[in-house]
C-alpha cells in the first residue's frame, strides 16, 4: 500500500498544483478584460472546480486507505 499511497499523494499534488494553474490563468484572462463573451472565463471556471474535484477525490480515497482498523 505505501507504494500506491505514494501515487495518490502525487495525483493529488498534480491536480492542486493544475488547480492553482487554472485559477490563476482565469484571473489572468478575467483581469485583461480580452473575454467580452466570458467564454474563456467560464470555460476556465468549470476546468478549475473538475479539477478540484479530482483532487477532493484523492485526498477521501488516502482518508480511507490510511484508516486504523
Amino acid at each position: 500500500p505505501l507504494h500506491m499511497q505514494s501515487t495518490l499523494v502525487f495525483f493529488m499534488i498534480a491536480s492542486a498544483v493544475a488547480t492553482l494553474a487554472v485559477l490563476a490563468r482565469g484571473i489572468i484572462i478575467m483581469a485583461r478584460g480580452q473575454d467580452i463573451t466570458g467564454e474563456q472565463s467560464n470555460r476556465m471556471m468549470s476546468l478549475r472546480v473538475a479539477l478540484q474535484a479530482l483532487a477532493i477525490v484523492f485526498v477521501i480515497i488516502l482518508f480511507l486507505i490510511n484508516r486504523p482498523g
